[in-house]
């Protein structure tokens, strides 16, 4: 997600000063359900066709890619979209990645789209958003899904980390975890230990790298302004999950309590 306007095209003719270059690593386990799409649209654009009109060749979005141009002067971002069924983009990873969860979970994103739309016609564009519309906005850039049995899921929402990734760590197998924020993604591509995104806990299980129907068509059901509006999300610093590091393979990744910090209590 952009902020409410877009900036205008820069003086190139619309690439940004960090165009997409180097191919992303598709075998990390965040970038791998985002990959079949992915690996598409930069083979396109790789071969001469500006980013907006390859991924509009690679899957089946309930909306358009357009250049950043498009979105009018002063523009609410999200109200464009919802007007026009078109997104503007940027030629630039953010918005790249953005574009893979709209092909990727095109439910869940129209209808975050249609709540931001709905908050913006109410409220207007304000200096600060309302609790729903932040909730979107933390969601979109950061947020993560995760299907987890209770003990896993209680032991971080409760900031357990030695618990979590010590004794409980074998429950990892039975979870299913997916990167849903583009700018998560982006940062991921050059990995280091404090990123943290916001965790939604969801009922079903899922095949991350897998076919996402069935998850898009359920977390859009869920995510209901008054659930939105409670921000039920939990942070994880993710290269913690098992398996997506090679370091916390040693129990001490987890000492860092500047990264794995304990529950704030509200009496403290």
């Amino acid at each position: 997600m952009l902020s409410d306007a877009v900036p205008g095209p820069h003086p190139d003719g619309g690439a940004l000063a960090s165009p997409l270059s180097a191919a992303p690593d598709w075998a990390q386990p965040w970038f791998t359900p985002w990959a079949r799409a992915g690996q598409a649209a930069l083979a396109r654009h790789a071969a001469g066709q500006p980013l907006t009109d390859a991924l509009n060749a690679t899957g089946d979005a309930p909306v358009r890619f357009v250049p950043p141009q498009a979105l009018p002067p002063g523009a609410a971002y999200e109200r464009f979209i919802f007007d026009s069924g078109a997104v503007p983009t940027r030629t630039g990873w953010h918005d790249f990645f953005n574009a893979l969860v709209w092909l990727g979970l095109p439910v869940t994103k129209r209808h975050l789209n249609r709540l931001q739309a709905a908050e913006i016609a109410r409220d207007g564009v304000q200096a600060r958003r309302g609790p729903v519309r932040d909730a979107i906005t933390v969601f979109d850039e950061n947020g993560a899904l995760l299907h987890a049995p209770d003990a896993l899921w209680n032991a971080l929402a409760e900031r357990r980390w030695a618990e979590l990734f010590g004794p409980l760590r074998p429950l990892w197998r039975e979870a299913s975890f997916l990167l849903f924020g583009h700018a998560a993604l982006e940062k991921l591509l050059a990995p280091y230990k404090s990123i943290t995104v916001h965790v939604l806990r969801v009922d079903a299980p899922f095949d991350a790298a897998g076919d996402l129907r069935a998850l898009d068509a359920a977390l859009a059901d869920a995510l209901t302004p008054e659930r939105l509006a409670t921000k039920p999300f939990v942070p994880l610093p993710v290269l913690g999950v098992p398996g997506w590091w090679p370091a916390n393979a040693d129990p001490a990744f987890y000492a860092d309590v500047d990264v794995f910090r304990p529950l704030r209590r509200h009496s403290e």
